[in-house]
């Protein structure tokens, strides 16, 4: 089923434009969002072909079904709960069916967590993104051997500089970890004894096998040789270090290449466009609690936008999210909004719209 189909049906019982035109924070580049309600035809909904849920290739334009749209209502999805609550010169359908669905009637404490708490893993994604912007980490990647240190004194020092460095017995400088040999200390985590085979006779192992090996190798060392050195090798940042290269070159293949330019271009470190709606999440959520109302068109838009544009410091964002949160938990306490709402009240509210849409059209 398409979205043609259900115009085509007359299956629309609501649509509005939505997102940043709605909010009034659109520019010249804005998409036109649209957000609808449909219900389905008789046979598909008491039979097998239930669809809660229809949009178009790019998800800019979406409808849920009747009793999608309330179980979401029910549970204060902030972006469900705004589309009930569009303005009305966004409104362009609405049957007269959906008056009975109103915002107070779903409006509960339950918007601490739908509102703000969504708001805050988008802040910790923000700081995360910062700092990947702050902190590239190189394409070529690091190896065991770089977490790896020889002990020197009261100190150590890195085991390449020292393998580079070491005065060679067959004439020259350096050692090779290839014809380097480890045995496990008693007692200790991640020290080793260190041994070195010039002529390549006793069968080392060398420190690792190959450039991708996640751990040191051990070997097998004769009793009477001794140790050239101790190393230590930090496999706990290491593993650190393998998971933070994972997950930053994951997100230089995924991420949006012309919001990452227009992010890198105003300097501030943080996706500006995400943040702003961020801060507009936080804001709803204060006024849901100071208020006991929803109001979907914002009052700040110049100040919206100048943290879209990357005009206020990263620092100064997250100031006023943090700022922004204090507020509501302060609001929260002294809330009169009910802790959930009323699900016996919203669900039959739901069934008498579905009644009068069945019962009048029995030849669908």
């Amino acid at each position: 089923m398409t979205i043609q189909h259900l115009k085509n049906k007359n299956l629309i019982l609501f649509e509005a434009i939505s997102g940043s035109r709605a909010f009034g924070l659109a520019t010249e580049t804005s998409d036109t969002d649209i957000r609808g309600v449909y219900y389905l035809p008789k046979e598909d909904f008491f039979g097998l072909n239930y669809i809660p849920q229809i949009s178009n290739e790019t998800n800019d334009i979406t409808y849920y079904e009747i009793g999608r749209f309330v179980e979401l209502l029910q549970k204060n999805n902030p972006n469900i709960l705004e589309i009930l609550a569009s303005p009305e010169d966004c409104i362009q359908y609405k049957h007269p069916l959906m008056d009975l669905l109103n915002t107070e009637d779903f409006l509960s404490k339950l918007c601490k967590d739908s509102f703000a708490g969504y708001a805050i893993s988008q802040i910790r994604k923000a700081k995360g993104l910062n700092k990947k912007i702050l902190n590239p980490i190189d394409q070529e990647r690091k190896s065991v051997l770089d977490f790896c240190f020889i002990l020197e004194g009261q100190g150590s020092v890195p085991l390449r500089k020292w393998l580079h460095e070491f005065p060679s017995t067959g004439g020259g400088n350096g050692l090779l970890q290839e014809k380097c040999g480890l045995t496990n200390i008693d007692h200790t985590k991640g020290m080793y004894a260190l041994f070195y085979d010039e002529q390549g006779t006793l069968g080392y192992k060398g420190i690792i096998q190959n450039e991708e090996a996640n751990q040191v190798s051990l070997s097998s060392v004769p009793k009477e040789e001794k140790p050239v050195a101790y190393l230590f090798c930090n496999l706990d940042a290491y593993s650190v270090y393998c998971k933070g290269y994972r997950e930053y070159w994951k997100w230089v293949s995924e991420r949006n290449e012309d919001r990452y330019n227009v992010n890198r271009t105003h300097g501030q470190n943080y996706d500006s466009k995400n943040m702003m709606h961020t801060i507009r999440l936080l804001q709803s959520c204060e006024q849901i609690f100071k208020t006991n109302a929803l109001t979907v068109c914002v009052e700040n838009r110049d100040e919206l936008l100048d943290i879209k544009a990357g005009n206020l410091s990263y620092e100064h964002v997250m100031q006023k999210a943090e700022n922004l949160i204090e507020s509501i938990d302060k609001y929260y306490s002294t809330s009169r909004l009910p802790d959930y709402p009323d699900l016996e009240k919203t669900t039959k509210i739901l069934i008498k719209i579905r009644k009068k849409l069945y019962g009048k059209n029995d030849e669908l």
